[in-house]
């Protein structure tokens, strides 16, 4: 123990030193960037950042190859770059540039996805924001969340003087809720809503002050305690305006959302509902059939389930209020789904009795390229540069964030990571998933470090 206490007390001073230094250089770049702005010299200096990157590499004789010391330094550089022009570092930027589109903001339905809204809009600098909601205890929990400044005791009273009206409310009371707010909101008013069926709204809501969207974000329960300023970062948000829609409506409702941090898409109803019912829709209508189908083996099958079974089941028995609406509402379209889907069945039910090798081997590997794609679309970057690194982890607290500071204090981001629980005695496994090789390297280098399997 005293040799690997005398270890740690070295990598202690060690790091001491390292921010001493990286302390010392920051304020060599602040030096270096008052000269630049007395002399006019470009700011940025890109080939003699790659000529120090080349540099710091070379004179390496660590462990790490040299795109790993690249990549580390390039991320001090970056940050010390965004501390020298008192810029926000990158994960925030994007709420520091934003600006609000609206004045006053009323939003109909305070629960999770209202209330989120609301905090969002607060964020950005909505100087008003009032609310209303048919059940009291929902208005006062979003009350206490600060996410309104007025508890309106009517939805006319919360309506009255906003520029922008969101309604919030469960999908089977959209179509009369925003009928009974446009018919109280004045003629300069905006509405829109973020419900997840968008054809009824279509069929029966005829004004031009009404733009329809629907965010795709939230969680599969929880009210307004639940609910986060940061929701709609980076998330896609439809908008189906009415074909008597305004179009000066339709652009502030964009910088609305814009402001929430969330990027627009336009489609009409049809196309939404359809693609909703296939995407979102479809998924959890079967991932309820699979957890019935397993509910109904007996505890012993819920026992013994595994990974696979708890990743395919995790929206299983989301709010049943919320998803007994989303059924109705879009239920054409979900059948036809599962019509799809049964047939689909049908061909694997064949192969499964034919013992039809060929065409596994085929299903699989047409699959796998679908889901490819997929994982291209959501990071944005391509299938094979994604790189799924596990880490075997205590059921202890603080391993989590460990491994989080650890990767980010080197620069490397996540892209998604995964958290399988084994048992109280073994712990469970973290699968991360890094975008490129020298990403991956140097996050298991560093894991590794800290003392953890990585693989």
């Amino acid at each position: 123990m005293d040799d690997l206490d005398h270890l740690r007390e070295q990598i202690g001073a060690l790091d001491r030193t390292v921010l001493e230094a990286l302390n010392e250089r920051l304020e060599l770049v602040r030096r270096v960037n008052r000269h630049k702005q007395e002399t006019g010299t470009p700011m940025i200096d890109a080939r003699r950042e790659a000529e120090l990157l080349q540099e710091l590499a070379d004179a390496n004789h660590g462990p790490l190859s040299e795109r790993a010391v690249q990549a580390v330094f390039a991320a001090v550089l970056d940050v010390m770059k965004q501390e020298v022009r008192g810029e926000p570092r990158p994960e925030q930027a994007p709420a520091g540039a934003r600006r609000p589109a609206v004045a006053s903001l009323a939003v109909v339905g305070t629960g999770l996805l209202g209330a989120s809204v609301a905090l969002a809009a607060k964020r950005s600098g909505v100087a008003r924001v009032a609310g209303w909601d048919a059940d009291p205890e929902t208005l006062r929990e979003a009350a206490g969340a600060k996410a309104i400044d007025v508890a309106a005791g009517s939805f006319e009273e919360a309506v009255a003087g906003a520029e922008l009206v969101v309604v919030a409310v469960p999908v089977g009371a959209l179509v009369e809720t925003t009928r009974a707010v446009l018919a109280a909101a004045g003629p300069e008013t905006t509405v829109t809503d973020v419900g997840s069926t968008k054809r009824g709204l279509a069929r029966d809501v005829d004004d031009s002050r009404f733009v329809p969207g629907h965010p795709l974000a939230g969680g599969h329960t929880g009210g307004p305690s639940r609910a986060s300023a940061d929701l709609f970062d980076g998330a896609s948000w439809f908008l189906t305006p009415l074909p008597t829609s305004d179009e000066a409506r339709v652009e502030l409702v964009e910088r609305f959302v814009g402001s929430l941090g969330a990027r627009t898409i336009r489609l009409d109803a049809e196309t939404h509902d359809r693609l909703l019912a296939l995407t979102s829709h479809l998924p959890h209508a079967l991932a309820n059939l699979l957890m019935q189908g397993v509910a109904a083996a007996g505890d012993e099958a819920l026992g013994y389930a595994g990974a696979s079974l708890r990743e395919m089941t995790r929206v299983a028995g989301a709010n049943p209020v919320v998803w007994a609406d989303i059924f109705v509402e879009n239920g054409d379209l979900i059948a036809e789904a599962l019509t799809a889907h049964r047939d689909a069945l049908g061909d694997v039910e064949r192969a499964l009795r034919e013992r039809d090798r060929a065409f596994f081997e085929r299903w699989i590997g047409e699959i796998a390229q679908a889901r490819s794609r997929m994982l291209e679309y959501a990071y944005r970057t391509e299938a094979q540069r994604l790189n799924r690194i596990r880490v075997r982890i205590p059921d202890k607290p603080g391993h989590l964030a460990r491994i989080t500071q650890t990767l980010g204090a080197a620069g490397i981001n996540i892209e998604d990571f995964e958290l399988r629980h084994v048992s109280p005695e073994y712990g469970g496994v973290v699968v991360i998933l890094v975008a490129g090789g020298d990403n991956a390297e140097l996050a298991r280098t560093l894991l590794r470090r800290e003392g953890y399997s990585a693989a």
